[in-house]
This record gives structure tokens, C-alpha cells and sequence, in this order.
């Protein structure tokens, strides 16, 4: 049975579709990529359709990662197939678990940041949509150093589905 996995943003142009495709790499390097599903979708629909944000696409391919996308709004109707909805910040932490039609989707919804032992309490990935580029290669950063974390939490459930 796959494990699925959609990391939510605001407009599913930045840090969300970062995420997806670190995450996706990790778990094609894992040797999990039969066994779990990656995606992304923003919390609201301003950029549904159109890709990535030049500066995302950059910053991925420089280090590696793939960077083809497509932009589209989360549906509350996903979290029944869903396994883990993963926000990149408090506001979309808050925002998915008022979207989930139950509380055990509602606790399906974790904070990327959360699975990173080293981030102290700030568990937000700030949004590098009204920076420079810098912000785009901390936002890599912080998404590379959590989903080692998040990883290991994924290949769990995988492994406990298969006993």
C-alpha cells in the first residue's frame, strides 16, 4: 500500500514545491520510491497552473533536485487519501487542520520543520517569495535538514505497513 505525502505552502510556488522535490529525492535514494507518493498544493489557489517560481527552480537545479511543477490549491477532500500533510508554516499548520473534516485528519497535519531535532522552536520555513535569493537557499536548507528527519518517520509507517 503506498504512503502518501503533499506538503502545503500558501500559493504552492516556493517552499512547498522545494520540499516536495528534496523529499522525493530522499525517498528515491531510500530505495522507497514504489512505496511512497510525494506531492505539494497551497493553501490558496492565486498560482494553480502555472510553475514554480524562477528563484525555486533555480535553487533546485543548482543542487541537484528536480524542479518541474505545477502549481494547484489543496482540496479538503484529499486528506482521505492522504497519509501525512506536511506545512511549511503555522499559518498552514493552522489553516489544514480547520480544512480537515475529522480530528484524525486533522492529526494527520505536522510541521515540516518538526522533524528536524536542530530547529529550536521556530519550527516555521519563512517564505522567500519578497526576498532574494538568499532566502531561497535557506528555505533549501531548512527543507534538506528536516526531511532526513521526516525520512526516517516515513520509512517507519512504510516498514510497520509491510509486518
Amino acid at each position: 500500500m503506498t504512503y502518501r505525502v503533499c506538503f502545503v505552502c500558501t500559493g504552492n510556488i516556493c517552499r512547498s514545491p522545494m520540499a516536495e522535490s528534496v523529499f522525493r529525492a530522499r525517498v528515491a535514494e531510500a530505495g522507497l520510491d514504489g512505496l511512497v507518493e510525494v506531492d505539494s498544493a497551497g493553501t490558496d489557489g492565486w498560482h494553480e497552473g502555472e510553475g514554480a517560481d524562477p528563484r525555486t527552480v533555480t535553487v533546485l537545479r543548482e543542487n541537484g533536485y528536480d524542479a518541474g511543477h505545477t502549481a494547484r490549491r489543496f482540496d479538503p477532500s484529499w486528506f482521505a487519501r492522504l497519509d501525512a500533510v506536511i506545512a511549511l508554516d503555522s499559518g498552514h499548520l493552522g489553516a489544514l487542520r480547520r480544512l480537515a473534516p475529522t480530528q484524525r485528519d486533522a492529526d494527520k497535519v505536522r510541521l515540516l520543520r518538526s522533524y528536524d531535532p536542530d530547529a529550536g522552536d521556530d519550527l516555521d520555513v519563512p517564505d522567500p517569495y519578497y526576498g532574494g535569493a538568499d532566502g531561497f537557499d535557506a528555505c533549501l536548507e531548512m527543507v534538506e535538514a528536516a526531511s532526513t528527519g521526516l525520512l526516517a518517520a516515513v520509512r517507519e509507517q512504510v516498514e510497520g505497513r509491510a509486518a
